[in-house]
């Protein structure tokens, strides 16, 4: 289905140039002997004040070399200026493998990590809007009469004197009620009517503890008292009772009235109480996942969700509280300010509220402004950071440093254009030359052609990934790419693509959507030719993920008879919004679809401990293979030997982690190798077993590329291997833990797994904008598997912003105009050929060009 680009001829015929050393230039940053992760000792200097781009495959070493190294460096120099304590933890986690680098100045990173996901942070916090808009509402706000004026910290759900005192400032209060903790209440306690609390031991305890406080466990909950069912159920007493284990309630008796000796102690906590305990406190996800079913949230009655004190929203700004204007979208904020910021507005006010008003409108609506620009004009202050693709927060965090002033740093971007329509791009260029023009210089790490031909310099790396990769091919301006032979990155960069076509496949069936609303999505009528690809695109904002991702899945899963598949979802929190319901009906088609499966790019795991052999199910085999080895046999060792999360085989220091936390005072928490097993994760018993020459933790250590060869004759773990080499991931190291998997790369895992499979029965495959973080020969792979589902008979739909992969899709729906309020409509669908024509579309005149028309 993919056609290769045509490179012109004298392209070809150029040898391979290398600009990469300039010694003499001033204004350069000289690196020599850059070693980290795969760099093999790279000598290359880099301008300063300009724009530089940093291309090549996914895994070649591009962000090696401008993350782990020119960033790493700039931070240690400033790390070196703290205090000696601090220095000594941060030495801990090592500095970049790099002999030397010259001329480098401070440097802010803008990457696409999110942090620790928490509702209270929002994009006004992230922006720092949210602080202005407080000092707004302190300064310049309407009070009611008689109400004395408010602190901006009294504006604030995140600190104890503006939060509502009901709700604590979540927004919604959360009740524990009785259906939910006992839903069948024709079960004694004994058959575990009391669903909510634990099903083991803990579980056991409990009951046994009823037992001998005299409660009758083997008569139907609903036979029980309402003050005995009251009591178990909701009780704040943590009594401690004797506890005899094994004995019936007759025995148990006996046993009190003649004082013999318990098995132990036992305290007892109510079933309430353990669930709000446990989901407040615990650490495990599964287990706050588990209580969860058991809670019921609801708005706060007392602020309707707003969050704050009824003082803080009595105050208006526009005939608007603070959480109504917090819930707009920007676009109509930046409406709301203008007429104040320009000292039109009308009021009563005193002329020093109007100033204040003006000065501080102005300052906001000047913020406000860069967000909109940016393609950011749909969100509110007050959507949480949780709810962001990674494109949209790097990019909020890119207009918060527009305003900040500095100069004369290096600011340091992962992919800004990750998730952008290409509509969307050209304010982004414009945001990136302005910091440059403040006297700033711009490393971006970037797949995006259009990003690389604007650019003033480019370095690219490669030539492949991985082992494979780890040299600076060219280090110049962008023309000079074309005389390099051996870069991937000059194979798209100069191509014709005039000559990418495909053949469009003709639709099986119809899968139709009515009634859709969820969002900005409002009584949607959509069809999806099955048995096809199909791109759904529009600008950022405009509605496609809430149809693709959210309305499309959960009307399919509900039909199947099972919720929308939610894998690796974030573990829940108290402070989570209510899930958003989708409105609409499946009308026809669904009986072409036997399965859904949602590829998305959450990650495939929060701690070292998950990496991609556990996730793809191939480690099960390898421990397999362990096991059945002459020296484990002879010592006794089942494939749990093997297992890092098993306790017998395991690093006991690390618990088998091969990485232990370091806690740094003011900063996120670090992992550095854990001293005992210095990474391996295994103990020496363990490791003195070997397969084929390599112990397991060596096994870990090689790449999927590398395992291809070594695990060449065994089957169970071949399939695997190479699905995941087939989809341009054999750069990654069996044992790479998942918290250094980029989003794509996590995508991708789960693919892979998922094409391993034999699939049973038509299967509809979504995936979310599976091309981010890949270079165009990355793009073609995949493209490649896709295909493939789609020609042994599945459907594959994708949200999707790179106009070379709708350009080869049977079919395109474009979703819009707009974002926000302006979008949520479909402007055009059908064939590639058929959408270029609308003239409403914004993604029309983009896509023209991807099919070579212009």
């Amino acid at each position: 289905m993919t056609t290769a680009p045509h490179l012109p001829d004298e392209a070809h015929a150029q040898p391979s140039v290398s600009l990469t050393v300039a010694p003499d230039r001033p204004g350069f940053v000289r690196v020599r002997g850059a070693r980290e992760h795969n760099l093999k000792d790279v000598d290359v200097d880099i301008p300063r004040d300009a724009l530089v781009v940093f291309t090549g495959v996914s895994g070649s070493g591009k962000s090696s070399l401008a993350f782990s190294t020119l960033y790493a460096e700039a931070q240690r120099r400033y790390f070196e200026s703290v205090a000696p304590y601090a220095r000594r933890l941060i030495d801990q986690v090592g500095v970049p493998n790099v002999d030397a680098i010259d001329g480098l100045p401070p440097a802010v990173a803008l990457q696409q990590q999110r942090g620790t996901p928490s509702t209270r942070s929002s994009v006004g916090s992230v922006t720092t809007l949210s602080s202005l808009i407080r000092m707004l509402y302190s300064r310049a706000g309407e009070y009611p009469a008689g109400q004395q004026m408010l602190y901006a910290e009294d504006f604030s759900p995140n600190l104890p004197q503006g939060a509502c005192p009901e709700c604590h400032g979540l927004g919604r209060v959360y009740e524990v009620p009785e259906e939910l903790m006992v839903p069948d209440d024709s079960l004694t306690i004994r058959q575990r009517a009391v669903a909510s609390w634990p099903l083991a031991w803990q579980g056991q305890n409990q009951r046994d503890i009823l037992v001998t406080l005299g409660y009758d466990v083997d008569i139907p909950w609903r036979d029980l008292p309402k003050k005995q069912r009251d009591w178990i159920l909701f009780t704040e007493e943590q009594p401690t009772a004797p506890v005899y284990a094994g004995m019936t309630p007759k025995q148990t008796r006996q046993a009190l009235k003649q004082k013999l000796e318990p098995s132990y102690q036992g305290t007892f906590m109510g079933a309430r109480r353990y669930v709000l305990h446990t989901f407040t406190h615990s650490q495990s996800a599964l287990m706050k996942k588990r209580v969860s079913q058991f809670m019921r949230g609801s708005p706060c009655p007392v602020c309707n969700g707003k969050r704050l004190k009824r003082e803080a929203l009595s105050v208006k700004f526009a005939g608007l509280d603070i959480g109504e204007l917090s819930q707009m979208p920007l676009l109509r904020v930046a409406e709301i300010l203008r007429p104040v910021a320009a000292g039109n507005a009308e009021t009563d006010a005193s002329i020093e509220k109007k100033l204040a008003a003006q000065r501080l409108a102005q300052d906001l609506l000047a913020r406000v402004s860069t967000l909109t620009e940016l393609g950011l004009g749909y969100l509110a202050l007050d959507r949480s950071t949780p709810t962001l693709s990674s494109g949209e927060l790097q990019r909020l965090r890119l207009a918060t440093q527009l305003g900040s002033q500095l100069f004369g740093v290096i600011y340091v971007l992962d992919e800004p254009s990750a998730g952008l329509h290409p509509a969307d791009s050209e304010a982004l260029f414009s945001a990136l030359q302005q910091l440059k023009a403040a006297g700033n210089s711009l490393f971006v790490v970037e797949h995006d052609l259009d990003t690389m031909r604007r650019a003033d310099w480019l370095v690219d790396v490669g030539p492949a990934a991985g082992e494979h990769g780890g040299r600076v091919l060219y280090s110049g301006p962008p023309a000079g790419l074309a005389q390099i032979v051996a870069s991937k990155t000059r194979e798209h960069l100069f191509a014709d693509y005039s000559a990418l076509r495909t053949e469009r496949r003709a639709a099986k069936d119809w899968l139709r959507l009515e009634g859709v609303t969820r969002n900005n999505l409002s009584d949607l009528t959509a069809e999806f030719p099955l048995g096809c690809f199909t791109s759904v695109t529009g600008i950022s904002g405009s509605g496609k993920s809430s149809l693709v991702s959210q309305a499309l899945l959960e009307l399919v899963g509900a039909e199947l008879g099972r919720p929308a598949p939610t894998a690796d979802q974030e573990e829940p929190s108290l402070e989570d919004d209510a899930p958003q319901l989708t409105g609409g009906r499946i009308t026809g088609g669904l009986a072409s679809i036997k399965r859904l499966v949602q590829v998305d790019q959450k990650p495939i795991g929060r701690t070292p401990r998950s990496n991609l052999a556990t996730y793809t199910g191939l480690f099960d085999n390898v421990r397999k293979l362990f096991a059945a080895t002459d020296a484990a046999k002879a010592a006794g060792y089942d494939a749990g030997q093997f297992s890092f999360n098993v306790a017998k085989g395991r690093c006991e220091q690390c618990e088998g982690e091969g990485f232990v936390s370091v806690e740094l005072l003011f900063m996120p928490s670090v992992y550095a190798p854990c001293p005992t097993c210095h990474g391996a994760r295994y103990n020496p018993d363990t490791l003195a077993v070997q397969w084929h020459g390599l112990d397991i933790a060596q096994v870990l250590q090689l790449t999927v590329e590398q395992a291809v060869d070594v695990f060449a004759e065994q089957p169970g773990v071949l399939r695997s291997l190479l699905t995941l080499r087939d989809i341009g991931l054999g750069y990654l190291r069996l044992g790479q833990p998942a918290t250094e998997l980029s989003g794509g790369e996590a995508q991708r895992i789960k693919l892979a797994t998922e094409l391993q499979r034999n699939a049973r029965g038509a299967t509809l495959y979504v995936l979310d904008e599976p091309t981010t973080g890949l270079h165009p020969s990355d793009v073609d792979r995949l493209l490649k598997q896709l295909n493939t589902l789609v020609d042994n008979g599945h459907t594959v739909i994708v949200v999707e912003h790179e106009m070379r992969v709708v350009a080869q899709s049977d079919w395109v729906i474009d979703i819009g105009p707009g974002a926000g309020d302006q979008g949520g409509r479909i402007v055009v669908s059908g064939a590639p050929e058929q959408v270029v024509t609308s003239k409403e579309s914004r993604t029309a005149p983009f896509l023209d060009k991807a099919l070579g028309h212009s």
